[in-house]
């Protein structure tokens, strides 16, 4: 195994070393969340990651691994109420948000990141609708768990990396109850920009049950730029202007002190008021994309998920630890009305469909560890994954086929193992083998060159995939404070299949015979080290992420399009944080990533990857302080650098953005205010300037911001 290292780039070169040295430096960096002790930060690092199949800790892992605790969550939420905001505050390497109901765009590691709930896949290999970051509120969430690049041991999907949303449990106690309200507006405190949030939760324990309940209610008013004109909306659906709740249920039972069986159940709708309609903007002329109020064709957008899961854990089951789970997922994604799709109603008028995702998948999951073999030499780790998902596209108002009915069925088998070849070197290793079978009945899709005309015939089919998996890595502890490790890991995911046969504009071809179904495989590298110098830490990890046959999206006709090309990535991803006293914590992270694709099909890159596929290099910056028993502040800078392409027209002007937040303890209960945008920074977002050149989807950015919240626990 060999590990290439990055091109010589002297202005690169320069930006990183002063930053390396800024991150082992008390006061030069500032924390995305603090703790309020060093006890705290020990505590963290023997967090078990849930995510890694093995149960592997938290600062042992062969890659790259971020923990985002509950804590930096409230802290987050307190600012900002969208998840795309939050992860890419936290997750180094995740594109900024688009501050849509899409997270498209939105990569990480320039590649698709595999979301999970408790473990349960929230992605739809078939018809990638992005909405899979809008499947559950935040209020339920314990911590996140963040793998950054391929995973060899979930497969499916996790090209890019991993999160993994680990839900709240029941707090110790008969009963628990918490409630949570806050209040949003924009600076000039708008009618139209008002919002507010409604959050409560109960959980309990009594003899061998335990339970927890939350239901949250939320409401969005319109959002402001930093210029005071409102934020265009945008097909295919918006945050802003919406109304979303979450009912979210878990009930536990302990068999015995080893054994545990769990139902949970989680049903999370967010949906467009549709108030507004977009004002087109002028790109060319700097002119942004706007709303004004009005009356939208069709219904507004939305998402509407149930998942269920259902677990059993024995930690002693003839000395293994085993943990089986089956679940169930219903998701429905409508999109907005968009001019694409004309059609004639009875009385000759022209109107125009809008599209509706409909995925319904079930799967099961099957892991066994067994630790201490050969006198605690060796740790195994096996299981089975089953997934079956049925997935379509249709026209709402007229029930045309846009995407046909496919089923998708895979089955993968897999083998870990940790060998302690001493006590400062663990060496891991695995395989994993996909089984995957997609079934497309025959069926009439729509020309979308002439969507007035015949439907196009398309003969369905039964390709099939079958990949092996492989993954190997190293953790050597090389003195007290010093750790290196180096990993190799193979992902697996499926291209757009949705893009695929929707995209098909004669008739007469075979599903068979489409070789852009083929699965994608990228190989991830990666090299780090790890630093920890009792207050201070630092890490810093190269990384390739390469596949022969990958996935590049480009607009064509106002849509779309996956091209399968060649793609190389590469980045650096340098974290450093700093517990100046018990009272103050500072971070600061610092990514560099660039990518080409081959689009002249000559085996060789040639073309850099745009916005749509890989994010800016971006310096993140934060201060955490707690002032007294009472009294704790967060300040948070995220600058995004300048970032230029072989397409001129997708070039990208950086912007910095700066977040505060405030909370006191008060007699009875915590109140907050937060700050999001404090210098009301008037910018257009990165997926405006960097992923697409459209007139009606050249947004800026969200300005000035006020949360005002209150929390209390009894």
């Amino acid at each position: 195994m060999s590990f290439a290292m990055p091109h010589p780039r002297p202005p690169f070169a320069r930006a990183i070393l002063p930053l390396m040295i800024c991150a082992a430096m008390p006061n030069m960096a500032f924390a995305q969340a603090a703790t309020s002790s060093q006890q705290a930060n020990n505590e963290l690092d023997t967090v078990v990651v849930t995510a890694t199949r093995n149960k592997s800790q938290a600062g042992e892992t062969p890659q790259k691994v971020t923990i985002i605790t509950r804590e930096q969550i409230e802290q987050q939420l307190a600012i900002t109420q969208d998840p795309g905001q939050v992860l890419s505050n936290l997750i180094p390497s995740y594109s900024p948000s688009r501050q849509k109901m899409s997270n498209a765009g939105e990569t990480f590691r320039g590649r698709s990141a595999l979301f999970m709930i408790d473990g349960v896949p929230q992605s739809n290999p078939l018809r990638d609708s992005s909405r899979d970051s809008y499947t559950i509120d935040l209020s339920m969430v314990e911590r996140i768990e963040v793998i950054h690049g391929a995973s060899a041991e979930h497969g499916l999907g996790a090209t890019g990396g991993i999160i993994n949303y680990v839900t709240k449990r029941a707090e110790p106690g008969e009963l628990n109850q918490h409630v949570g309200v806050s209040l949003t507006s924009d600076d000039d405190v708008s009618s139209d920009g008002l919002g507010h949030k409604l959050d409560y939760q109960v959980s309990g324990q009594h003899g061998d049950w335990d339970f927890l309940g939350g239901v949250t209610q939320q409401q969005r008013g319109v959002f402001y730029d930093g210029n005071d004109q409102p934020v265009g909306t945008a097909y295919p659906g918006e945050i802003q202007n919406s109304k979303s709740y979450d009912v979210f249920g878990k009930l536990g039972y302990w068999i015995d002190d080893d054994q545990n069986v769990e139902l949970s159940v989680n049903h999370f709708e967010l949906e467009g008021e549709g108030d507004y309609v977009p004002v087109a903007g002028d790109r060319e002329n700097g002119v942004a994309t706007t709303a004004e109020k009005g009356d939208p064709d069709g219904e507004p957008g939305y998402n509407k998920v149930t998942t269920a899961r259902l677990s059993y854990s024995n930690s002693n089951w003839l000395g293994n630890e085993l943990d089986a789970q089956v679940y169930t997922q219903r998701f429905r994604a409508q999109f907005g009305t968009t001019p694409y799709f004309p059609y004639e109603d009875a009385a000759g008028n022209t109107l125009y469909d809008q599209t509706r995702n409909e995925s319904d998948k079930i799967g099961a999951q099957i892991t066994l560890n067994r630790r201490g073999l050969f006198n605690d030499y060796l740790d195994v780790t096996t299981g089975v994954d089953i997934l079956q998902d049925e997935t379509s596209q249709v026209l709402v108002e007229t029930g045309r086929t846009y995407v046909p009915e496919s089923q998708f069925r895979n089955y993968a088998a897999f083998l870990q193992g940790d060998l302690h070849l001493t006590d400062r070197l663990t060496v891991q290793g695995g395989v994993r083998h996909e089984l995957a079978t997609l079934d497309v009945d025959s069926y009439q899709t729509i020309d979308r060159s002439n969507v007035t005309q015949d439907n196009v015939s398309v003969d369905g089919g039964s390709p099939d995939f079958d990949e092996t998996l492989f993954n190997a890595g190293l953790v050597y502890q090389a003195t007290s404070w010093a750790q290196l490790y180096a990993n190799y890991s193979e992902g697996f995911g499926m291209p757009d299949v949705g893009r695929v046969l929707r995209g098909i504009d004669t008739s007469g071809q075979d599903v068979d015979s489409l070789l852009t179904l083929q699965p994608i495989v990228t190989d991830n590298r990666e090299i780090g080290a790890r630093f920890d110098w009792d207050r201070y830490g630092l890490e810093v990890s190269y990384y390739e992420s390469n596949s022969d046959y990958g996935e590049r999206l480009t607009e064509e006709n106002g849509t779309w399009v996956g091209n399968r090309e060649k793609t190389e990535i590469q980045g650096i991803e340098i974290t450093g944080e700093a517990q100046v006293s018990d009272a103050h914590q500072l971070r600061l992270s610092y990514t560099h990533a660039e990518g080409e694709s081959d689009t002249d099909g000559d085996g060789s890159v040639d073309t850099d990857l745009t916005g749509i596929n890989i994010a800016p290099d971006t310096l993140k910056l934060g201060w955490s302080a707690a002032w007294n028993d009472k009294l704790s502040s967060h300040l948070q800078y995220s600058h995004f650098f300048d970032r230029s392409v072989d397409d001129p027209e997708l070039e990208f002007d950086g912007y910095g953005l700066l977040d505060a937040s405030m909370a006191y303890r008060l007699p009875v209960g915590r109140a907050s205010l937060g700050i999001e945008n404090v210098t009301d920074e008037d910018y257009f977002t990165y997926y405006s300037q960097a992923a697409r050149v459209s007139d009606d989807y050249y947004f800026k950015g969200r300005g000035r911001t006020l949360t005002l919240g209150y929390q209390v626990d009894f």
